[in-house]
């Protein structure tokens, strides 16, 4: 059997951070970590907010915040005039999808790899316009050709109104070749939503490249933005039916500034978003990147190890960079949303670590994330206490 190295750790980079050093933090992917130099950007931006709100409000933030969309665009892929700052991918797939004008036989097509909240957003939409949502069963281990052919044969022109469709699914920390997916679907005239929550930062990433009609990525997890942080990409012909959430005094300017100005809502993780990207930068963009998918992909095998899974069987991310991986809990463990919740609270309070916990295709999962903070002595930790932790059932 092969043994997997974990990677040389990047001199420095655990300073960079104020995470607890008591706990393990295996799970980067839920929230994030905000680099201490951001959240002294940020903060520095609230001082100068309560210093003179009236005149922070109302003295160039609409400047400021069209200068900052278009830094992140610009590090996206993006087109700046076709993108709008949200405080969550979440939030920017409710906007596009109360914006489509749904009716009654409609259809909203996803997959069972789809994020928990997003599917809840759906489900709340098809019921108030009537129309029905499906979601297609993709294997975990079905190749790129296999998934294009299962969205190929689900496609009904004329009825299927939406593909929402992830870069990096949540639960099982896959891949999913959605350039080529978005193309199968504009070939049969259907408008796909590419839900890349975990890709900036991440994943190298064009979002003109992709070619989907919206796509949406949260800065705070892999940019180290702060939380609230996170892009709404819209292609041109649907811009001008993209509806806010909340309507406020920039309903008139059309999109993007109608979604994005929202008042009084406080606005500095926005502005402090680029100093997350310029760390990234600073420790070195391929560097932070092959770091963490190395640290990952050795998180996953020390602990198939020690939970008796053959790498053969250990998931693979269906393609290079991804910093999350999952690892099959044993038969009968997790296998359902309340016990995949206690069983991570009982992992974050007995050993002192925080991983994510999924119940999927009637199984438990573990997931684990690689980041710059993190030591591969963590792992061999939690593969050393996690299995007489299962025991006690």
């Amino acid at each position: 059997m092969s043994v997997v190295q974990p990677p040389e750790p990047i001199p420095g980079a655990r300073l960079l951070f104020s995470l607890d050093a008591a706990v393990s933090h295996l799970n980067h992917g839920s929230f994030g970590a905000v680099p201490v130099g951001v959240q002294r950007a940020q903060q520095r931006l609230r001082d100068e907010m309560e210093a003179n709100p009236l005149r922070f409000f109302t003295a160039g933030l609409i400047d400021r915040i069209t200068h900052t969309r278009r830094h992140l665009a610009t590090f996206l892929g993006a087109d700046p005039d076709g993108t709008a700052l949200v405080p969550n991918a979440t939030t920017g797939v409710t906007v596009a999808l109360q914006s489509l004008g749904l009716r009654e036989g409609d259809e909203v097509l996803t997959t069972d790899h789809g994020y928990g909240a997003v599917s809840l957003s759906i489900g709340r939409e098809c019921r108030r316009s009537g129309a029905v949502t499906r979601a297609l069963r993709v294997p975990l281990g079905a190749t790129d050709e296999e998934i294009l052919q299962i969205v190929r044969a689900a496609l009904r022109p004329g009825r299927t109104r939406l593909l929402v469709v992830d870069q990096l699914t949540s639960p099982t920390a896959r891949l999913l070749p959605v350039a080529a997916i978005a193309g199968v679907a504009r070939e049969h005239g259907v408008p796909v939503l590419v839900d890349a929550a975990h890709a900036p930062g991440m994943l190298p990433t064009s979002v003109r490249g992709i070619g989907a009609d919206f796509w949406v990525g949260n800065l705070h997890k892999w940019a180290y933005a702060p939380r609230g942080t996170a892009v709404l990409v819209v292609a041109p012909p649907w811009r001008e039916r993209i509806e806010p959430l909340v309507v406020s005094w920039e309903q008139e300017s059309g999109f993007p500034s109608r979604v994005e100005w929202q008042a009084t809502m406080d606005y500095t993780s926005w502005l402090a978003a680029p100093v997350g990207l310029f760390t990234l930068r600073t420790l070195g963009l391929d560097r932070v990147r092959g770091h963490n998918a190395a640290l990952a992909g050795y998180g996953q095998w020390v602990l198939g190890e020690a939970l008796g899974v053959r790498p053969a069987d250990l998931p693979d991310p269906g393609g290079p960079g991804v910093a999350m991986r999952i690892v099959p809990l044993p038969p009968g463990i997790a296998t359902s949303l309340e016990a995949a919740r206690a069983l991570r609270a009982r992992i974050a309070d007995r050993l002192n670590t925080e991983v994510a916990v999924n119940a999927w295709d009637g199984r438990g999962w573990l997931r684990v994330c690689g980041q710059v903070y993190n030591a591969a002595a963590e792992y061999e930790r939690l593969a050393v206490s996690l299995p007489p932790l299962l025991a006690q059932r």
